[in-house]
């Protein structure tokens, strides 16, 4: 099963260089116990593009679809059986990138 883990922070790029290190020696953990799909950053929520195409014509905004105080500000999909185990490694992606951390799993 996968499952989504997403970072919630209330900065753009507020990593320090020792969480960026704990972060790489995470997702080499998750790698070599075949829990890695795929991992990201995002850039800041200012960036966005909000497209609505469910009318008669596309309507592009710029900025965020909400404005909040925190959004996404990065993500890991990873594989795992259950989730009790996505839990426990999103418990350590919490600790690794010093962020909170949301799961859900894939439908």
């Amino acid at each position: 099963m996968r499952y989504l883990i997403s970072v919630i922070d209330d900065r753009t790029n507020s990593a320090t260089p020792e969480e960026h290190a704990a972060i790489d020696v995470f997702n080499d953990r998750l790698q070599a116990q075949g829990h890695w799909v795929f991992a990201g950053g995002l850039a800041a929520p200012a960036t966005a593009t909000v497209i609505d195409n469910r009318g008669a014509e596309a309507m592009v905004t710029d900025g965020p679809f909400l404005e909040s105080k925190e959004y996404l500000a990065g993500f890991w999909i990873i594989e795992a059986p259950d989730l009790d185990v996505a839990l426990r490694l999103a418990a350590d992606g919490s600790k690794h990138c010093n962020r909170r951390v949301e799961v859900r799993p894939f439908l």
